[in-house]
This record gives structure tokens, sequence and C-alpha cells, in this order.
């Protein structure tokens, strides 16, 4: 097979993620002239659910605490910025995420500090480990800044109450 701590794949997984990052970036941009519905506030985190199927190969096993600790600092650290850039408004009775360009700054800055710390970190683990470890991160961040919008459209979109 292939060397998973050899420099190539290195290189070749920062690339990846680095596109995947900027696919992200420019699908967020689009989706801002669609309205949101509870259905697309909920599916990202379930579909990344399936991404805990990675943990069956015993190469990106990692001890259960530093697993708690990386969904913890996505779900209190990493998830704040986006929570807190994620605003909505009502528009002929539709909801839309409001346009934000501090957004795109926001997901950029969260990348890099995930650059610079997944260079830090893959010096100490294994490759597939320290995906694991970001995948863990990225899961908390996500279900947060996710379970956020979704309390946030609830308020939207509930009745004013009549008094």
């Amino acid at each position: 097979m292939f060397d998973l701590n050899s420099p190539i794949f290195k290189i070749v997984s920062t690339v990846g993620m680095l596109v995947m990052a900027l696919a992200v970036i420019f699908i967020r941009m689009k989706t801002s002239h669609r309205p949101v519905t509870v259905k697309k506030i909920i599916i990202p985190p379930l579909g990344m659910t399936t991404g805990f199927i990675m943990f069956i190969e015993p190469q990106v096993h990692i001890p259960i605490l530093w697993g708690v600790i990386a969904f913890l600092v996505g779900w209190f650290i990493f998830s704040y910025p986006l929570i807190r850039g994620t605003k909505f408004e009502k528009v002929n009775g539709q909801i839309f995420i409001q346009r934000s360009r501090s957004f795109i700054y926001i997901l950029l800055g969260l990348l890099t500090v995930r650059l610079l710390l997944h260079g830090y970190i893959e010096s100490y683990i294994s490759i597939p480990q320290t995906a694991s470890l970001f995948f863990l991160l990225a899961y908390g961040m996500i279900t947060h800044w996710r379970f956020a919008m979704y309390r946030q459209y609830q308020q939207i979109t509930r009745p004013e109450l009549m008094l």
C-alpha cells in the first residue's frame, strides 16, 4: 500500500483539506441566497456522523480522553465564532442567513488555526490519529453551531404570543 506518514501523503492531505475548506466557503456564499429550513440546518451534522465509521480502523484509535477533549474544544471554542457570525433575517415570510463578510474571515481564521494545530499535533502522533482528533473537533464545532442555528431559527419562526 502506501506509507501514511510519508511527506507526500502529508502534502496531499493538506492540499485536500485546503480544497475542501475553500469549497465550503464557496458553497456557503451561494447558500446565503436560498431560504433556510430545518432540514438544511440538521442534515450537515447528521451526514458528518457517518465519519465515525473511521474508528473501525485501528490506525485512527486514540485515547477516549483525547477524543472527549477534541470534541469539547470544537464545541466550546471553535464553534463560538461561527455562532456569533450567523444571524437570520425574515424576508417575505422566509428565513435567510444574513450575508456577512466577517463569516468568510471567520472560516479562513478557523482554517488557519486548524492548519497550525494540525502541523503541531502531527509531529507527536500519527497522521490517522491526527485525522481522528480533528474530525472530533470539527464534529463538536459543527454540531454546536447547527444546534445554535436551530434554536435561533425556532425563535424567528415561532408565532408571536398574543397578549
